[in-house]
């Protein structure tokens, strides 16, 4: 059973662009495409869709059309995150490289075809860039095609 979100409408617009982040922070996850791979990895604890109980996760996030997400990658395979946050979208998301902050956030899945299109060319288009060589091999955006897609949106604390 998911959790209804309380967040009000005019609080989606200011959670996509992290404008009520701290600057550090905000700058710490609006990363351009020269970003290496490292300042990408983040963990998540969201609820184990089995057991109920907090489960910390190791993902990538990504920045396309000035909105966060997770993605799974290449290959779309199933994956437990993607479980856990369709049963339960509230979760943690903490920064741990450089800049540490765990932040309040909201998972939504991308299910819209145009979006999906959009959102997963700018993460392979990004991930192509020769920013960081020999880390990341050149990617086609049909293997992603399948790829597990979250948006998310950043809470505010009470």
């Amino acid at each position: 059973m998911s959790t209804p979100d309380t967040t009000e409408p005019n609080d989606s617009v200011r959670d996509a662009s992290l404008s009520h982040l701290p600057d550090h922070i905000r700058r710490a996850i609006e990363i351009t495409p020269a970003a290496g791979t490292r300042e990408r990895i983040i963990d998540i604890t969201t609820l184990g869709r089995r057991t109920g109980r907090p489960r910390r996760i190791e993902i990538f996030f990504y920045r396309a059309a000035g909105t966060t997400y997770l993605c799974s990658g290449a290959g779309g395979a199933a994956t437990d995150w993607h479980a856990n946050l369709l049963a339960n979208p509230n979760f943690t998301f903490h920064l741990k490289n450089g800049i540490r902050a765990d932040l309040r956030a909201r998972a939504t899945p991308v299910t819209a075809p145009a979006e999906r299109q959009a959102v997963l060319a700018e993460i392979v288009a990004d991930l192509n860039q020769p920013h960081d060589p020999g880390t990341i091999r050149p990617t086609r955006l049909e293997d992603w095609a399948d790829s597990r897609l979250m948006r998310i949106n950043f809470r505010h604390r009470p």
